[in-house]
């Protein structure tokens, strides 16, 4: 079976790359001709939160990339559509993770749909996005109708799809494990690396810091008096993707400085497993979530979380097994923290690797076959 990824892929960097590599490597060693497409251009340089949409990294070996996708370019899209036609891959898995992606994937698709032969899956990270602009429904609905079925990773997004496409194929399938990033390393060995005390109590948000991913909120139970008798200390791990100035001003007001650590450059795949080995649980604390892929990752590296009641964080995080479930609020996160300390992390452990089990790539990659009836 011959398929194509559509997406972000190397040398662009982030969690939808690592996603699409990991998902072709799972393809070729189920017997297919799996290679990505990927952008010359994903976003105009103004449109860019972050400092780079580049990883300095070397590419993923074994897997064939190309990058030809200008996003703002419409003689591009269609020169690359009649491209894919012609290539007459059986199978085209797209991710849609943003309405700006709208118009040039649905043209892209558009074109190839022509061949009558290639079947297309969707992949669809967000339906809604977080944050709301202009032309989001139109160029949402426009990529939408260019595809055969879809597969969500949260009943939210699910349900929001069927607001768009009320009847074709869809299914909800668990975002697979991020396996990728090597095994855990001791914890005193990455705090070592990391420079980290090896005996303090160390709570890591980790990710790209947005506004609705709620670190302000996470800062605010930082200064919880409760919080600071005990000690603990937040690693905030992550780009800003957003001015960080009102995060800065929080940690002066509540004069937090001795008790959050930033390490707020862009984390590297190769170090991403430095700063989960590292900690002793991770935190949430979104305002609004579909899924994420830090979920995941703390399943593989078997870090017990705290999350907030929003999205699809709780099924994917079960209360008092895996981690703990609080309100998107400061007392209720810093209620958990503590929780999660009385209780002790080894309790978790047990539930944490019962429950990664479910989260397997090859249920993925079945879901996309079945979806497209091949």
């Amino acid at each position: 079976m011959k398929v194509i990824i559509i997406g972000p892929a190397h040398p662009l960097r982030g969690g939808l790359a690592t996603f699409n590599h990991r998902l072709a490597e799972e393809f070729n060693r189920q017997g297919a001709d799996c290679s990505l497409v990927s952008f010359s251009l994903q976003y105009p340089s103004l449109l860019f939160p972050g400092k780079s949409q580049f990883s300095d990294e070397p590419a993923p070996q074994g897997l064939r990339i190309r990058s030809l996708i200008n996003s703002i370019n419409p003689l591009n899209w269609l020169a690359v559509g009649r491209k894919l036609r012609k290539e007459k891959a059986d199978l085209i898995v797209v991710r849609f993770w943003l309405p700006f992606m709208g118009p040039s994937l649905g043209t892209i698709l558009r074109q190839v749909r022509k061949n009558g032969h290639t079947k297309i899956v969707c992949i669809a990270d967000n339906v809604i996005p977080h944050e709301h602009r202009p032309g989001d429904k139109p160029f949402t609905r426009y990529f939408l109708k260019a595809c055969d079925a879809f597969v969500t990773m949260s009943e939210k997004v699910l349900a929001d799809l069927r607001t768009f496409e009320p009847t074709k194929p869809a299914q909800l399938v668990s975002h697979p494990l991020y396996d990728n990033f090597g095994a855990a390393l001791p914890k005193i060995e990455a705090r070592k690396n990391l420079g980290l005390a090896s005996d303090e109590k160390i709570i890591l948000f980790f990710g790209f810091i947005r506004q609705y991913k709620g670190l302000d909120i996470l800062l605010k139970a930082m200064a919880d008096e409760r919080i600071r008798k005990e000690g603990i200390q937040l690693l905030v791990a992550g780009e800003f993707y957003e001015d960080e100035k009102p995060y800065l001003d929080i940690i002066r007001e509540y004069n937090l400085h001795d008790s959050v650590i930033l390490k707020t450059a862009f984390i590297p795949d190769s170090e991403v497993r430095q700063y989960l080995s590292a900690a002793d649980c991770v935190v949430q604390p979104y305002r609004n979530a579909t899924q994420s892929g830090v979920t995941p990752l703390a399943y593989h590296f078997e870090k017990p979380m705290v999350v907030s009641n929003v999205g699809g964080l709780p099924a994917l995080v079960p209360h008092e097994k895996v981690g703990l479930v609080a309100e998107p609020d400061p007392r209720s996160i810093a209620d958990a923290i503590l929780h999660f300390y009385a209780v002790g992390e080894d309790y978790f452990i047990p539930h944490l690797r019962s429950e990664k089990r479910k989260y397997a790539w090859a249920n993925l990659t079945k879901a996309i076959v079945e979806m497209a009836g091949l």
